[in-house]
């Protein structure tokens, strides 16, 4: 049995991808006069409406993990996943209800300056310094692990791929700013689409039908969307998809700077809202493409498995050994895929660039350089974007050093998440949170969750935990490098997996009860710890005492504005306020945004200029 290889059409159809994102990021640098100020570069002016934003956000969320290590999941370990779909819908709901209406109303550039308006410099400083280092660490990851897969597979150059794709991105970043970032996102959510339609259509064409795929999905147990077992320890279940999936990715909608930046940078609360909700039908489409996909590879490979035949070396290479297998009669549609993988990555890199030169100008710089004129900030803005491309570069150079380490640094991502979720949280739905407690509350979520995170890359649960399902090589062709019989795997978390895990010969208790607390509980426990210690320690430091200015606070006002739709006013408005550190005089200037939609929030009469906490 052998698979195609990457011809010139494959390698055209992936450089046109490239060149279009680059010729996006040029045509912004000019349009409209172009970036002028750091609030042109860094937010869009502002100006961006509901649909291009949706598709920003879905793209981001789509990175290269997803196109490859998705429907490697489904394929082994079946269809729970897809509980995914309820969870998203919950974290779109949170965000957009919760968090959303308080960043958007004081009108920041940086998620972390709401941390400082609340409590004060020093958390800010703690927020910016921890979101820096997770998302260079996380982006050099991205650039680097999705090469190594399609490298292996496919015989991509690896190095041209990484250098090209670090290029391309910096160069439309520094440009075009964060409008170029959402429209080539929109681009690349386009080949994302097209480059999964390809394989399900090919795939069900390959099977004479849906039917085929989905009887030897149900006869090889792989439709198993329902496990109500309450047991933490479960890899995947309900449960564990339904709590610990909505705190995970609450902390990257609901206050990851990538994408808050993307949502507050429309020109009224209400296209903010409507880009999130857009947005879930994205996530949802998605989720339903990679199911597809992997049902469909399943039911192609369900009697010869490529990775237990020794075809391929990780599970996030089985996708690509498909794409060749079922595809290599029709030139530059493996290239569609292979531009559609790393249209995930083009647009996953470039929000992190965009972001991470945002809280560097706006927690790091500005507050230190009072004098800076907004052209010199529009410049410095540039630089920074120009700086952090090189260093995610240098981090994917990093990443192919790391070897057993990848997966623990994909894992902080989340650990880091959830401390930083319980921090946003305790400001925004407690008034008597205080600084001090905050901090111990941050200290406290940071410790535990890194505690148990690291514990489990050093001791993987036990494979009973994973419920993993069986894989066979029992029809594979005579001769072929594998070995039959059935196969079960060790733990792997569902991302890409280009790693090998450190394990002892010894396991301590803790390894087989906390150490084996489901991955996506990670998240969970750094924001639960955090909340609670922040508000006992609030409470004994006399936090009830605090005057907070409702402004910082979720208010009665923002929740019922979202169910006021028949009594629109126009001549009523949201206040966005441009509030400016470290002076005192502009504190609390009113930036007036009128919509008919929206305008249904009384307006406060007690103003409080500037910012007392």
């Amino acid at each position: 049995m052998s698979i195609g290889h990457f011809t010139v059409w494959d390698y055209v159809v992936f450089g046109a991808m490239l060149l279009v994102s680059a010729v996006i990021g040029v045509y912004y640098a000019f349009a409209g006069g172009g970036q002028q100020t750091s609030k042109d570069f860094l937010m869009g002016g502002r100006s961006m409406s509901a649909l291009p934003v949706a598709l920003s956000l879905t793209a981001s969320f789509m990175s290269a993990v997803t196109v490859l290590g998705t429907p490697a999941e489904i394929y082994r370990y079946g269809a729970i996943f897809c509980i995914f779909a309820i969870t998203y819908f919950l974290v779109v709901v949170i965000s957009a209800e919760v968090f959303l209406p308080v960043f958007y109303r004081l009108g920041i550039t940086s998620t972390y300056e709401y941390l400082e308006l609340r409590f004060n410099k020093y958390l800010r400083l703690s927020g910016t310094i921890l979101f820096i280092i997770q998302t260079i660490l996380y982006t050099g990851i991205v650039i680097y692990a999705p090469a190594l897969a399609l490298n292996q597979v496919t015989g991509f150059d690896l190095w041209g791929a990484v250098i090209a794709t670090g290029i391309v991105c910096t160069f439309y970043c520094t440009l075009g700013g964060l409008k170029a970032v959402v429209w080539t996102d929109v681009f690349q959510v386009g080949i994302m689409v097209a480059g999964f339609s390809s394989v399900i259509i090919r795939a069900v064409v390959v099977q004479k039908g849906i039917g085929r795929i989905l009887n030897d999905s149900y006869h090889g147990g792989r439709l198993n969307f329902w496990d109500f077992n309450p047991n933490p320890l479960q890899r995947h279940t309900f449960w564990t998809i339904l709590i610990g999936g909505t705190f995970t990715w609450t902390g990257i909608y609901g206050v990851n700077q990538s994408q808050v930046q993307r949502y507050i940078a429309c020109k009224t609360r209400f296209q903010a809202k409507l880009s999130l909700y857009i947005n879930l039908l994205g996530l949802w489409a998605i989720l339903v493409c990679a199911m597809f996909c992997g049902l469909a590879m399943y039911s192609i490979y369900h009697d010869c498995d490529p990775w237990t035949a020794k075809r391929v070396s990780a599970p996030d290479q089985l996708m690509p050994y498909l794409v060749l297998d079922i595809l290599q009669d029709f030139p530059g549609v493996p290239g569609l895929f292979v531009a559609c993988a790393y249209s995930g990555t083009l647009s996953t890199v470039s929000s992190s660039i965009n972001a991470l030169a945002a809280v560097t100008v706006e927690d790091l710089i500005k507050p230190y350089f009072t004098s800076l004129s907004e052209k010199k900030l529009s410049w410095i803005s540039k630089g920074t974007s120009l700086f952090y491309g090189g260093v995610c570069i240098a981090m994917a150079a990093v990443a192919s050093l790391l070897g057993g380490l990848l997966q623990a640094a994909l894992s902080i991502f989340g650990m880091v998440g959830g401390p930083l979720l319980g921090l946003f949280s305790l400001g925004i739905l407690s008034s008597f949170a205080n600084p001090i407690g905050a901090f111990v509350g941050l200290i406290g979520g940071f410790t535990v969750s890194l505690w148990v995170g690291i514990g489990a890359q050093i001791y993987p649960p036990l494979p009973e935990r994973t419920m993993s399902l069986n894989l066979t090589t029992i029809g594979c062709d005579i001769g072929s490098p594998g070995t039959g019989g059935n196969w079960t795997a060790t733990t792997e978390m569902p991302t890409l997996t280009t790693l090998v895990h450190l394990q002892g010969t010894e396991r301590p208790v803790l390894a087989d009860y906390w150490y084996s607390l489901s991955y996506l509980y990670f998240s969970t426990l750094g924001t639960l710890v955090t909340i609670a210690l922040g508000m006992i320690v609030s409470l004994l430091t006399g936090g009830i005492k605090q005057n907070i200015d409702r402004k910082f606070l979720l208010t009665k006002e923002d929740i019922l504005s979202s169910f006021s739709f028949s009594k629109s006013k126009t001549n009523e408005k949201v206040e966005v306020l441009n509030w400016k550190p470290f002076t005192v005089a502009d504190e609390g200037t009113d930036n007036p945004v009128f919509n008919h939609i929206e305008m249904n929030v009384t307006e406060n009469k007690e103003k409080v200029n500037g910012a007392h906490v």
